[in-house]
């Protein structure tokens, strides 16, 4: 029997200087996608699916030890234990992508999923880690993921996360299917002129060859001092048959 679920992604402009304490930085995120959460469940969401570490700039445009201390544990740190209560108070599942303390010195790439009543469900972490100039230094902050590719069941849907420069690779996407996910989405931050042209391409490969739906999102803007780049936004939903649809763009 078809079903329609309804779900959204959210693409963000970085809100604080990259020089303010990390603290006010991460807050200030934290508040501006609380907002559109709230948007997107007054709008009929059921699932919310946020960008790649979305509390803060693209960091891993420069090599630089101070952005440690925006890790946290998940599920028990902060960001995670605020999100479930978000998600409980929406009746929402949330797909939140932070980075991630594992114990000292190692650290991940990493996105909690939470049911719609609040529960932490697990988490992704992120397989494949570029290392290319300019800017994209994630070998300095991550290592690779080590829990496979799991799928998690919210009750009306089952969902999978795949994150940014995973999408390239086709052996996760099909484990992602083989294991169930009708849905999967990727968390981005990818810029202009780099692998533009493969954001069109490869996620609705992905779809097709696995049969399922795929939201891919990207942030937005030009990320002081580093400007890497623009980070092009262009979030999509893609059907099975390979068909995208546009997110309308947010700020």
């Amino acid at each position: 029997m078809s079903r329609i679920i309804r779900c959204s992604l959210i693409q963000a402009t970085n809100v604080a200087a990259s020089h303010l304490p990390l603290a006010q930085i991460k807050q200030a995120m934290i508040d501006k996608h609380l907002e559109y959460i709230r948007q997107a469940a007054e709008a009929g969401a059921r699932i919310v699916c946020l960008q790649e570490i979305f509390y803060g700039p693209y960091f891993c445009a420069e090599q630089e030890t101070r952005w440690y201390d925006t890790a946290e544990a998940v599920p028990d740190g902060p960001t995670i234990r605020l999100m479930q209560d978000v998600a409980r108070k929406h009746k929402v599942a949330l797909v939140v992508p932070v980075y991630e303390v594992e114990q000292q010195g190692v650290y991940y790439n990493t996105a909690a999923v939470i049911h719609n009543d609040g529960s932490y469900l697990g988490k992704y972490r992120k397989t494949h880690i570029p290392h290319v100039a300019p800017g994209f230094w994630e070998k300095f902050y991550f290592r690779p993921g080590n829990l496979g590719f799991p799928v998690f069941d919210l009750g009306f849907a089952k969902i999978g996360v795949y994150i940014c420069y995973d999408r390239h690779f086709p052996e996760g996407a099909r484990a992602l299917g083989l294991n169930g996910a009708e849905i999967v989405f990727n968390p981005s931050a990818t810029v202009a002129g780099l692998s533009e042209y493969l954001w069109k391409l490869e996620q609705p490969a992905h779809a097709v060859a696995n049969g399922y739906f795929i939201g891919a999102i990207n942030r937005v803007g030009v990320e002081a001092p580093w400007n890497i780049g623009e980070f092009y936004g262009t979030s999509y939903f893609c059907d099975p048959r390979g068909q995208a649809h546009l997110l309308q763009s947010a700020g």
